[in-house]
């Protein structure tokens, strides 16, 4: 995360603690997840296809054992299933608009499960074109059910029942590098996530 990144989210989260500031920070936050979609944007048109494809650091710990296609599909899979399943209580975009297979994915879930050269693997296998439509729908889709939050919506915690059907729909791996994401979410107010 750059500078300006790190001080608009800053901002935002001191701006979302109080009730008369609550407006102001989910436009700060809107500024921000603008300009995150302009970078993913200048990736669309200035990296090749194995440059989204490429791990350079195999080995490494985090997100430098990533690739490029990997991450967005990670960073909007969660974003799909918070959003949509835990607060809105919605239908997941990915389902609604039959992403899995337009996206060419072989996979539903956020792929916290995949490591090393499953990710390269999984990644040369996404229709980018696909991939890119979906982030764009979840963006819009996420950013119309914040608009609707009030306030007093995010100290809400998510049911148990709620819980349940998160588990249920199977869209967060039973792998150790994945199941723990249940809980983190499941035991925050929505202002934690």
């Amino acid at each position: 995360m750059n500078k300006e990144w790190s001080e608009l989210n800053k901002a935002m989260q001191m701006q979302i603690k109080k009730k008369d500031t609550y407006e102001a920070g989910i436009a700060t936050l809107f500024n921000l997840r603008n300009q995150l979609m302009q970078t993913f944007t200048s990736f669309n048109d200035e990296l090749s296809r194995e440059e989204f494809d490429a791990i350079p650091f195999i080995n490494a710990d985090g997100y430098h054992s990533k690739t490029i296609a990997y991450s967005m599909w990670h960073i909007f899979r969660i974003e799909d299933i918070v959003a949509h399943v835990l607060i809105a209580e919605y239908e997941q975009v990915f389902f609604a608009g039959n992403y899995q297979e337009r996206i060419n994915s072989p996979i539903i879930t956020t792929g916290n499960e995949l490591v090393k050269q499953q990710i390269a693997d999984f990644s040369k296998q996404l229709n980018l074109g696909e991939l890119y439509s979906y982030i764009f729908e979840v963006k819009e889709s996420t950013e119309k059910i914040l608009k609707n939050l009030s306030y007093d919506e995010l100290k809400k915690k998510v049911s148990e029942e709620r819980k349940e059907y998160l588990k249920s729909l199977n869209v967060v791996s039973t792998d150790e590098n994945a199941i723990w994401l249940i809980d983190y979410w499941c035991n925050k107010d929505f202002r934690g996530w």
